[in-house]
């Protein structure tokens, strides 16, 4: 691999190709956190419905876009992934446990700038596993972007 050059504009940003990206100044300890933050910056929870479900909404950043600027799977994903994951403490969930199984059904896509919803609901929580799906919509039509289903072990305490 060769060296990659710094494009840094007088501001301090990072020039892209679709534009600067932030500078990110982390404190030490805090380079693990980044890829979340870099995901979900801008979430915002819209509803919870105690016992059952969380609702966000998500702008889709072009940082999080390929080249035809359609949000990249591996983002939604990830959108899938932590929103199943806190859906858990909505459904009385002491943590939100150790991931066993997510699938996720890529229907149609959500483009640059484009406002989507995120609607995780519990299927179910039993003594150590539970269960939530995840759906993902463009907020303005109700289309379907994704369905996710998110299976984890929730046992507070295991020698695993």
């Amino acid at each position: 691999m060769g060296k990659q050059e710094d494009h840094r504009s007088k501001d301090g940003e990072v020039a892209v190709e679709g534009g600067p990206v932030m500078d990110w100044q982390l404190e030490p300890g805090v380079a693990s956190k980044l890829y979340d933050v870099f995901t979900v910056a801008g979430l915002r929870v819209d509803a919870i419905e105690p016992g059952r479900a969380l609702i966000c909404s998500f702008t889709v950043p072009t940082r999080l876009t390929d080249g035809s600027k359609r949000m990249h799977g591996g983002a939604l994903a990830s959108l899938v992934d932590l929103v199943g994951s806190a859906v858990f403490f909505a459904g009385g969930s002491p943590t939100t446990g150790v991931s066993l199984e997510i699938t996720i059904s890529y229907l149609n896509a959500a483009r640059a700038n484009e406002e989507i919803e995120i609607d995780a609901r519990v299927l179910g929580i039993g003594e150590t596993t539970g269960c939530v799906t995840v759906e993902v919509r463009k907020k303005g039509t109700g289309e379907v972007i994704a369905h996710g289903r998110h299976t984890k072990y929730l046992a507070v305490s295991s020698k695993l």
